[in-house]
């Protein structure tokens, strides 16, 4: 491990030799930019709430780091189903279009920003340097060649972890963790119940799972804990790949209540529940006494490629309209989490900064490790997005900023129709078109 850890740091630094060279060179005898010369670099901009035709890789000037912050070269960004939910605008409060999306990558420290040393002083576990190996999260902008975002966001990437694997940490570990332990103080020999937006639902004794992203996550923390079994539900063709992830593994379009009750006649003690609906419902009335639910996401709402209304509608008319006397006589207990809420609105980074120092750990214990689905480039976003809505993904996917586009893909992702930004791309139009991601 020391060898290849040397190795990673010496392909680090011929990298930044590579990249002050180029810098170099484009300011010209000088050796240095001009003032005005604004540095570009790529990225996937939103040009507004729709489908999939309203994103392409365009040109945007190279972001500097602030005080207290890092400027990263980007080596990977996370895809997660958050993204598909601000693609359509089917968020609180959406930020303004045109828009650079994306909240985790991984990458090399290119750069401190002025306060960033003083920031280092009083926090010491927040100490960096250029050519750190890192991952972060960052309030939308993952998605470029570039990103700044305050150090307290940044955390680094062990030896052994690679960019692709570490792009696909921060958001479905942190989540899994947070919720598994330090709300649902989760112990031996308890169950949980986990709807998951990958599939339908899983089930870990912990106990229903979709066992993908955030599912795989639950699954594996729940392995740390002893006597904690996992029972699973996806469609049955993922099931020899996933099989080893849980106990019982049933289709996902069996009766899930039903199977939870054969086997856990009380019910189960966490119910992880992102799907909103109708599950709300199954979900409260599988709670044992004492038992506590969580629901972190609302997937259910995201039936299409864009933004349906009578959808929305139909999931929070199917929510189970929750009956605060029916709780405490029930004593049971409902809660809910946003990860970036957490993070951006509530400034609690040292919080997820301790969970993250957990969770390294683990993963240099090799008791943890992220699961890759594939590699796409960024002029390949749009299937990438596609294969979530598909729900064909067993892991993350995984934008690779330095992996070169497949013709097909590079063209439909960079240019647009004559029509412009009001021709759509539907779900099925794509089913034509050949993907060819590279499939970890």
């Amino acid at each position: 491990m020391a060898k290849e850890g040397a190795q990673r740091a010496e392909e680090t630094e011929q990298m930044i030799d590579k990249e002050g060279g180029r810098e170099a060179a484009e300011g010209g005898a000088g050796g240095s930019l001009r003032a005005g010369d604004a540095k570009e670099m790529r990225a996937v901009v939103l040009s507004s709430f729709g489908g999939l035709n309203k994103l392409r890789v365009s040109k945007k000037a190279m972001p500097e780091p602030q005080e207290g912050e890092l400027k990263i070269r980007v080596k990977a960004c996370g895809l997660n189903f958050i993204d598909l939910m601000v693609r359509q605008g089917n968020i609180d409060n959406p930020p303004k279009t045109p828009l650079v999306p994306g909240f985790e990558c991984s990458g090399i420290v290119e750069a401190l920003g002025d306060s960033v040393k003083e920031f280092e002083a009083q926090k010491p576990n927040f100490c960096f340097k250029i050519g750190d190996r890192v991952m972060a999260f960052v309030n939308y902008n993952a998605w470029a060649e570039v990103v700044c975002t305050p150090a307290e966001f940044v955390y680094k990437i062990p030896d052994d972890m690679s960019f692709s694997e570490a792009a696909a940490f921060p958001m479905n570990f942190v989540t899994a963790y947070m919720m598994l332990f330090e709300i649902a103080n989760l112990r031996e020999g308890m169950s949980v119940l986990v709807h998951s937006a990958g599939e339908r639902l899983k089930a870990v004794k912990i106990s229903h799972v979709n066992l993908e992203e955030k599912g795989q996550a639950v699954a594996q923390l729940c392995s740390t804990i002893p006597n904690v079994t996992v029972f699973g539900t996806a469609s049955s063709f993922k099931h020899e790949a996933i099989k080893n992830s849980v106990t019982h593994l049933f289709d996902r379009n069996a009766d899930y209540v039903q199977e939870v009750k054969r086997i856990s006649v009380d019910g189960v003690d966490i119910v992880l529940d992102c799907l909103c609906g109708e599950n709300t419902g199954k979900g409260l009335s599988l709670l044992k006494p004492l038992g506590i639910y969580i629901l972190y996401g609302s997937s259910n709402m995201v039936t299409g490629e864009t933004k349906s209304f009578f959808s929305f509608a139909k999931s929070w008319w199917q929510v189970e309209k929750v009956n605060p006397i029916k709780l405490y006589e029930e004593n049971k207990v409902i809660a809910g989490f946003s990860l970036l809420n957490l993070l951006f609105k509530q400034n609690r980074g040292g919080l997820v900064k301790g969970v993250m120092d957990k969770l390294l750990n683990l993963y240099n214990s090799k008791k943890i490790k992220p699961m890759v689905d594939s590699l796409w480039a960024l002029e390949e976003v749009k299937e990438a997005m596609q294969r979530i809505h598909d729900r064909g993904n067993i892991g993350k996917l995984i934008l690779d900023v330095e992996k070169a586009p497949t013709p097909l893909m590079a063209n439909d992702s960079t240019e647009t129709s004559e029509a412009g930004e009001e021709e759509e791309d539907h779900e099925g139009d794509n089913e034509n078109k050949e993907r060819m991601p590279f499939i970890q």
